[in-house]
Protein backbone atom coordinates (compact mmCIF):
# COMPACT_ATOMS: atom_id res chain seq x y z
CA UNK A 1 0.00 0.00 0.00
CA UNK A 2 1.02 3.18 -0.94
CA UNK A 3 1.75 5.95 1.75
CA UNK A 4 0.19 9.36 1.06
CA UNK A 5 2.52 12.14 1.02
CA UNK A 6 -0.07 14.07 2.61
CA UNK A 7 -1.05 14.27 6.23
CA UNK A 8 -4.13 14.39 8.36
CA UNK A 9 -6.08 17.37 9.17
CA UNK A 10 -8.28 16.52 12.14
CA UNK A 11 -11.29 19.63 13.10
CA UNK A 12 -14.42 19.28 14.78
CA UNK A 13 -18.05 20.36 13.50
CA UNK A 14 -21.44 20.22 16.10
CA UNK A 15 -19.27 18.06 18.54
CA UNK A 16 -18.17 15.18 15.66
CA UNK A 17 -14.74 14.92 15.08
CA UNK A 18 -13.83 14.99 10.94
CA UNK A 19 -10.27 14.19 9.18
CA UNK A 20 -9.70 14.87 5.72
CA UNK A 21 -6.01 14.94 4.21
CA UNK A 22 -4.32 18.24 3.91
CA UNK A 23 -3.00 19.59 1.12
CA UNK A 24 -0.08 21.94 1.15
CA UNK A 25 2.52 22.66 -2.05
CA UNK A 26 4.38 24.85 0.14
CA UNK A 27 5.35 22.39 2.88
CA UNK A 28 2.88 23.92 5.46
CA UNK A 29 2.21 21.79 8.12
CA UNK A 30 -1.03 21.37 9.17
CA UNK A 31 -3.33 23.91 11.24
CA UNK A 32 -3.63 22.35 14.67
CA UNK A 33 -6.82 24.59 15.66
CA UNK A 34 -9.72 24.67 13.14
CA UNK A 35 -12.88 26.16 13.59
CA UNK A 36 -15.69 25.92 10.92
CA UNK A 37 -17.08 29.39 9.03
CA UNK A 38 -19.93 30.44 6.76
CA UNK A 39 -21.30 33.67 5.36
CA UNK A 40 -22.08 34.61 9.04
CA UNK A 41 -18.55 35.31 9.76
CA UNK A 42 -17.05 38.55 9.18
CA UNK A 43 -13.99 39.70 8.05
CA UNK A 44 -12.74 41.22 11.29
CA UNK A 45 -13.77 38.49 13.58
CA UNK A 46 -12.23 36.20 10.76
CA UNK A 47 -8.84 37.79 10.59
CA UNK A 48 -8.62 37.91 14.73
CA UNK A 49 -9.09 34.54 14.29
CA UNK A 50 -6.27 33.98 11.56
CA UNK A 51 -4.01 36.18 13.26
CA UNK A 52 -4.06 34.14 16.86
CA UNK A 53 -3.17 30.82 14.74
CA UNK A 54 -6.94 29.41 13.87
CA UNK A 55 -7.46 28.15 10.78
CA UNK A 56 -10.87 28.44 9.44
CA UNK A 57 -12.69 25.71 7.55
CA UNK A 58 -14.87 27.40 4.68
CA UNK A 59 -18.67 25.97 5.01
CA UNK A 60 -20.39 29.04 2.72
CA UNK A 61 -20.65 30.19 -0.62
CA UNK A 62 -17.22 29.90 -2.52
CA UNK A 63 -17.13 32.98 -3.88
CA UNK A 64 -17.90 34.77 -0.91
CA UNK A 65 -14.96 32.85 0.64
CA UNK A 66 -12.52 34.58 -1.86
CA UNK A 67 -14.28 38.03 -1.27
CA UNK A 68 -13.19 37.28 2.37
CA UNK A 69 -9.94 36.46 1.63
CA UNK A 70 -9.48 40.12 -0.42
CA UNK A 71 -10.58 41.21 2.92
CA UNK A 72 -8.18 39.05 4.78
CA UNK A 73 -5.53 40.50 2.14
CA UNK A 74 -6.17 44.58 3.16
CA UNK A 75 -6.40 43.89 6.74
CA UNK A 76 -2.53 42.06 6.46
CA UNK A 77 -0.98 44.80 4.43
CA UNK A 78 -2.08 47.75 6.81
CA UNK A 79 1.14 49.46 7.35
CA UNK A 80 2.08 50.77 10.42
CA UNK A 81 0.54 54.02 11.89
CA UNK A 82 2.20 57.73 10.78
CA UNK A 83 4.39 58.71 13.08
CA UNK A 84 5.26 54.81 14.43
CA UNK A 85 7.90 54.44 11.48
CA UNK A 86 11.79 54.90 13.01
CA UNK A 87 14.61 56.15 10.75
CA UNK A 88 15.27 54.38 7.48
CA UNK A 89 16.59 51.20 8.11
CA UNK A 90 20.03 49.60 6.79
CA UNK A 91 19.36 47.56 3.32
CA UNK A 92 19.73 44.06 4.87
CA UNK A 93 17.19 44.68 7.79
CA UNK A 94 14.82 46.41 5.83
CA UNK A 95 14.67 43.09 3.77
CA UNK A 96 14.37 40.83 6.64
CA UNK A 97 11.40 42.82 7.78
CA UNK A 98 9.85 42.61 4.57
CA UNK A 99 10.70 39.02 4.25
CA UNK A 100 8.84 38.40 7.89
CA UNK A 101 6.06 40.48 7.01
CA UNK A 102 5.46 38.68 3.76
CA UNK A 103 5.90 35.58 6.16
CA UNK A 104 3.06 36.63 8.41
CA UNK A 105 0.40 37.97 5.31
CA UNK A 106 0.98 34.26 3.82
CA UNK A 107 0.68 32.36 7.36
CA UNK A 108 -2.76 34.53 7.97
CA UNK A 109 -4.21 34.18 4.29
CA UNK A 110 -3.01 30.74 3.90
CA UNK A 111 -5.68 29.56 6.94
CA UNK A 112 -8.73 30.19 5.32
CA UNK A 113 -8.91 26.48 4.36
CA UNK A 114 -11.66 24.55 1.99
CA UNK A 115 -13.02 20.88 1.07
CA UNK A 116 -12.03 19.25 -1.51
CA UNK A 117 -13.81 15.91 -2.75
CA UNK A 118 -11.64 13.25 -3.49
CA UNK A 119 -11.94 13.50 -7.61
CA UNK A 120 -10.83 17.98 -6.95
CA UNK A 121 -14.81 19.09 -7.02
CA UNK A 122 -14.95 22.00 -4.53
CA UNK A 123 -18.38 21.21 -2.89
CA UNK A 124 -19.39 24.72 -1.69
CA UNK A 125 -22.10 26.92 -3.40
CA UNK A 126 -20.83 28.48 -6.55
CA UNK A 127 -17.33 26.56 -5.91
CA UNK A 128 -15.09 26.86 -8.85
CA UNK A 129 -13.67 24.05 -11.36
CA UNK A 130 -10.24 23.30 -9.84
CA UNK A 131 -10.08 19.50 -11.13
CA UNK A 132 -7.76 20.10 -14.16
CA UNK A 133 -5.61 22.35 -11.97
CA UNK A 134 -5.22 20.26 -8.76
CA UNK A 135 -4.25 17.19 -10.89
CA UNK A 136 -1.37 18.93 -13.00
CA UNK A 137 0.31 19.85 -9.33
CA UNK A 138 -0.92 17.44 -6.74
CA UNK A 139 -1.34 14.38 -8.85
CA UNK A 140 -4.39 11.95 -8.35
CA UNK A 141 -6.99 12.86 -5.53
CA UNK A 142 -8.53 9.63 -3.94
CA UNK A 143 -9.67 11.35 -0.90
CA UNK A 144 -11.12 13.58 0.30
CA UNK A 145 -9.18 16.71 1.07
CA UNK A 146 -8.42 20.39 2.69
CA UNK A 147 -6.45 23.05 1.04
CA UNK A 148 -5.49 26.82 1.80
CA UNK A 149 -7.98 29.09 -0.70
CA UNK A 150 -4.88 31.06 -1.32
CA UNK A 151 -3.15 27.89 -2.38
CA UNK A 152 -5.87 26.72 -4.33
CA UNK A 153 -6.32 30.21 -6.32
CA UNK A 154 -2.31 29.62 -6.47
CA UNK A 155 -2.46 26.59 -8.38
CA UNK A 156 -5.63 27.55 -10.52
CA UNK A 157 -3.44 30.69 -11.57
CA UNK A 158 -0.52 28.63 -12.64
CA UNK A 159 -2.95 26.27 -14.43
CA UNK A 160 -3.84 29.05 -16.88
CA UNK A 161 -0.51 30.04 -17.43
CA UNK A 162 0.30 26.66 -18.62
CA UNK A 163 -2.36 26.66 -20.86
CA UNK A 164 -2.01 30.12 -22.31
CA UNK A 165 1.48 30.45 -22.22
CA UNK A 166 4.17 33.12 -22.22
CA UNK A 167 5.00 34.30 -25.36
CA UNK A 168 8.61 35.26 -25.74
CA UNK A 169 9.88 36.73 -28.82
CA UNK A 170 13.52 35.27 -28.34
CA UNK A 171 12.06 31.43 -28.74
CA UNK A 172 10.07 32.41 -31.53
CA UNK A 173 7.15 30.82 -29.79
CA UNK A 174 5.77 30.33 -26.18
CA UNK A 175 6.86 29.01 -23.19
CA UNK A 176 4.36 26.90 -20.60
CA UNK A 177 5.52 26.72 -17.25
CA UNK A 178 4.52 24.84 -15.24
CA UNK A 179 3.57 25.20 -10.97
CA UNK A 180 6.39 25.73 -9.13
CA UNK A 181 7.94 26.74 -12.10
CA UNK A 182 9.66 29.70 -12.14
CA UNK A 183 7.65 31.81 -15.52
CA UNK A 184 9.82 33.97 -17.93
CA UNK A 185 7.51 37.10 -16.78
CA UNK A 186 10.87 38.69 -16.16
CA UNK A 187 12.13 39.12 -19.87
CA UNK A 188 15.90 40.84 -19.81
CA UNK A 189 17.71 37.93 -18.38
CA UNK A 190 16.26 36.73 -21.61
CA UNK A 191 17.40 39.43 -24.17
CA UNK A 192 21.09 38.94 -22.55
CA UNK A 193 21.05 35.47 -23.17
CA UNK A 194 19.57 36.39 -27.11
CA UNK A 195 21.93 38.86 -27.69
CA UNK A 196 25.25 37.88 -26.50
CA UNK A 197 28.04 37.54 -29.24
CA UNK A 198 28.62 33.34 -28.71
CA UNK A 199 31.87 31.88 -29.20
CA UNK A 200 33.17 31.16 -32.80
CA UNK A 201 31.55 27.94 -33.74
CA UNK A 202 30.15 27.07 -30.52
CA UNK A 203 27.83 23.53 -31.78
CA UNK A 204 27.49 22.69 -27.93
CA UNK A 205 26.03 24.46 -24.73
CA UNK A 206 25.15 23.38 -21.21
CA UNK A 207 22.57 25.33 -19.41
CA UNK A 208 22.50 24.76 -15.85
CA UNK A 209 19.62 24.59 -13.66
CA UNK A 210 17.31 24.78 -17.27
CA UNK A 211 14.15 25.66 -14.95
CA UNK A 212 11.09 26.64 -17.94
CA UNK A 213 13.81 25.58 -20.43
CA UNK A 214 13.78 29.07 -21.61
CA UNK A 215 17.31 29.85 -21.99
CA UNK A 216 17.98 26.55 -23.71
CA UNK A 217 15.69 27.36 -26.36
CA UNK A 218 17.00 30.27 -26.74
CA UNK A 219 20.42 29.03 -27.58
CA UNK A 220 18.84 26.49 -29.88
CA UNK A 221 17.11 29.40 -31.85
CA UNK A 222 20.48 31.05 -32.34
CA UNK A 223 21.69 28.15 -34.09
CA UNK A 224 23.44 26.05 -31.21
CA UNK A 225 23.34 22.32 -32.69
CA UNK A 226 23.20 20.91 -29.32
CA UNK A 227 21.97 22.39 -25.76
CA UNK A 228 22.42 19.63 -23.14
CA UNK A 229 19.70 21.71 -19.65
CA UNK A 230 20.14 20.45 -16.59
CA UNK A 231 18.03 20.60 -13.71
CA UNK A 232 17.01 18.52 -10.62
CA UNK A 233 13.39 19.43 -9.72
CA UNK A 234 11.02 16.81 -11.66
CA UNK A 235 8.43 19.57 -12.32
CA UNK A 236 10.88 21.54 -13.88
CA UNK A 237 12.41 18.64 -15.84
CA UNK A 238 8.75 18.18 -17.41
CA UNK A 239 8.39 21.56 -18.25
CA UNK A 240 11.69 22.19 -19.71
CA UNK A 241 11.34 19.08 -21.90
CA UNK A 242 7.43 19.48 -22.76
CA UNK A 243 8.78 23.08 -23.77
CA UNK A 244 11.64 22.01 -26.21
CA UNK A 245 8.66 19.78 -27.88
CA UNK A 246 6.03 22.03 -28.12
CA UNK A 247 8.65 24.31 -29.87
CA UNK A 248 10.39 21.49 -32.44
CA UNK A 249 13.42 21.90 -30.56
CA UNK A 250 13.54 18.64 -29.23
CA UNK A 251 16.79 17.17 -31.90
CA UNK A 252 18.90 20.70 -30.58
CA UNK A 253 17.86 20.20 -26.87
CA UNK A 254 18.32 17.28 -24.18
CA UNK A 255 17.11 17.86 -20.40
CA UNK A 256 18.91 15.65 -18.25
CA UNK A 257 18.76 15.11 -14.36
CA UNK A 258 21.59 16.50 -12.73
CA UNK A 259 23.33 19.01 -10.00
CA UNK A 260 24.43 21.40 -11.69
CA UNK A 261 27.25 19.76 -14.50
CA UNK A 262 26.38 17.04 -16.92
CA UNK A 263 29.34 15.40 -17.88
CA UNK A 264 32.21 16.36 -20.35
CA UNK A 265 33.39 20.08 -21.05
CA UNK A 266 31.15 22.70 -23.79
CA UNK A 267 32.40 25.92 -25.64
CA UNK A 268 29.95 27.96 -23.79
CA UNK A 269 28.12 27.40 -20.32
CA UNK A 270 25.34 29.29 -18.97
CA UNK A 271 23.65 29.51 -15.48
CA UNK A 272 20.92 31.89 -14.60
CA UNK A 273 20.85 31.13 -10.85
CA UNK A 274 18.48 32.77 -7.71
CA UNK A 275 19.47 35.86 -7.50
CA UNK A 276 19.01 36.96 -3.94
CA UNK A 277 21.05 34.54 -1.31
CA UNK A 278 17.48 33.77 0.87
CA UNK A 279 16.00 31.30 2.26
CA UNK A 280 12.88 30.12 -0.35
CA UNK A 281 9.39 29.73 1.28
CA UNK A 282 7.71 28.00 -1.70
CA UNK A 283 8.44 25.53 -4.17
CA UNK A 284 8.48 28.75 -7.16
CA UNK A 285 10.73 30.81 -4.69
CA UNK A 286 13.26 28.38 -5.07
CA UNK A 287 13.73 30.42 -8.63
CA UNK A 288 14.47 33.72 -7.03
CA UNK A 289 16.17 32.94 -3.42
CA UNK A 290 19.23 30.70 -2.82
CA UNK A 291 20.16 29.96 0.51
CA UNK A 292 23.85 31.22 1.45
CA UNK A 293 24.37 31.31 -2.50
CA UNK A 294 24.55 27.73 -2.59
CA UNK A 295 24.06 27.15 -6.19
CA UNK A 296 26.04 30.38 -7.60
CA UNK A 297 28.89 29.11 -5.81
CA UNK A 298 28.39 25.63 -6.62
CA UNK A 299 28.08 27.31 -10.86
CA UNK A 300 31.50 29.45 -10.36
CA UNK A 301 33.63 26.30 -8.25
CA UNK A 302 32.47 23.67 -10.51
CA UNK A 303 32.77 25.38 -14.17
CA UNK A 304 36.67 25.35 -14.79
CA UNK A 305 36.53 21.66 -15.54
CA UNK A 306 33.16 21.53 -17.26
CA UNK A 307 34.92 24.74 -19.80
CA UNK A 308 35.88 23.51 -23.08
CA UNK A 309 39.51 25.06 -24.37
CA UNK A 310 38.34 29.07 -25.25
CA UNK A 311 35.18 28.53 -23.99
CA UNK A 312 32.87 31.14 -21.92
CA UNK A 313 30.71 31.01 -18.97
CA UNK A 314 27.48 32.78 -19.15
CA UNK A 315 26.36 34.04 -15.50
CA UNK A 316 23.00 36.32 -15.82
CA UNK A 317 22.36 37.78 -12.82
CA UNK A 318 21.26 40.39 -10.64
CA UNK A 319 23.20 42.79 -8.32
CA UNK A 320 19.66 43.43 -6.45
CA UNK A 321 21.47 41.19 -3.25
CA UNK A 322 23.85 43.73 -3.47
CA UNK A 323 21.66 46.56 -2.76
CA UNK A 324 20.37 44.97 -0.09
CA UNK A 325 23.42 44.11 1.78
CA UNK A 326 23.04 40.39 1.20
CA UNK A 327 26.39 40.51 -0.78
CA UNK A 328 29.16 42.22 -1.85
CA UNK A 329 30.28 42.99 -5.58
CA UNK A 330 34.02 41.67 -3.66
CA UNK A 331 32.21 38.30 -2.85
CA UNK A 332 30.89 37.57 -6.21
CA UNK A 333 34.53 38.34 -8.02
CA UNK A 334 36.33 36.55 -4.95
CA UNK A 335 34.22 33.28 -5.89
CA UNK A 336 35.14 33.81 -9.74
CA UNK A 337 38.87 34.05 -9.04
CA UNK A 338 38.71 31.08 -6.49
CA UNK A 339 37.07 29.34 -9.25
CA UNK A 340 40.01 29.63 -11.93
CA UNK A 341 38.20 32.17 -13.53
CA UNK A 342 38.38 35.48 -15.32
CA UNK A 343 36.00 38.16 -16.52
CA UNK A 344 36.14 38.40 -20.38
CA UNK A 345 32.98 41.02 -20.01
CA UNK A 346 29.79 41.84 -18.81
CA UNK A 347 26.66 43.15 -20.70
CA UNK A 348 24.68 45.40 -18.11
CA UNK A 349 20.17 45.84 -18.29
CA UNK A 350 17.80 47.73 -16.61
CA UNK A 351 14.83 45.80 -15.27
CA UNK A 352 12.03 47.06 -16.70
CA UNK A 353 9.56 45.07 -14.26
CA UNK A 354 7.00 47.51 -12.48
CA UNK A 355 8.56 47.01 -9.28
CA UNK A 356 11.19 48.84 -10.23
CA UNK A 357 9.18 51.83 -10.58
CA UNK A 358 6.75 51.45 -7.18
CA UNK A 359 8.19 53.75 -4.83
CA UNK A 360 6.21 52.49 -2.26
CA UNK A 361 7.34 48.60 -2.54
CA UNK A 362 9.42 48.56 1.08
CA UNK A 363 12.68 47.57 -1.38
CA UNK A 364 12.30 50.39 -4.00
CA UNK A 365 15.61 51.78 -3.10
CA UNK A 366 17.44 48.94 -4.21
CA UNK A 367 15.32 47.61 -7.02
CA UNK A 368 15.55 51.02 -8.69
CA UNK A 369 19.13 50.95 -8.57
CA UNK A 370 19.21 46.79 -9.51
CA UNK A 371 20.73 46.04 -12.94
CA UNK A 372 20.77 42.85 -14.76
CA UNK A 373 24.28 41.60 -15.78
CA UNK A 374 25.54 38.42 -18.31
CA UNK A 375 28.83 37.68 -16.76
CA UNK A 376 31.39 36.47 -19.63
CA UNK A 377 33.43 34.13 -18.08
CA UNK A 378 36.60 32.36 -19.08
CA UNK A 379 39.67 30.38 -17.74
CA UNK A 380 42.08 32.06 -16.09
CA UNK A 381 44.97 30.41 -17.09
CA UNK A 382 44.19 31.27 -20.94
Amino acid sequence: MTTSPYPIIRWQEAGVEHSARWRSEAGVAAPETVVAGDDTLKADAAYRLAAQGTAILWRGDYQNARNLLQALARRADRGPREGSLKKPLAPAEAFRLHRQAQGRRAAILGRLLVPLTADYRVPLRRGQEVAAACQEALGPGGENSVISLRGLLALVSAHEWRKKGIPVPAVEGRIYPHFGVFSPVRGEYVDLVAQAPLPAGCELAFDIGTGSGILAAVLARRGIRRVVATEQDPRALQCATENARNLGLTAAIEVVAADLFPAGRAPLVVCNPPWVPAQPSSPVEYAVYDPDSRMLRGFLGGLAVHLAPGGEGWLIISDLAEHLGLRSRDELLGWIAAGGLKVLGRIDTRPKHPKSRDASDPLHAARAAEVTSLWRLGLAAE
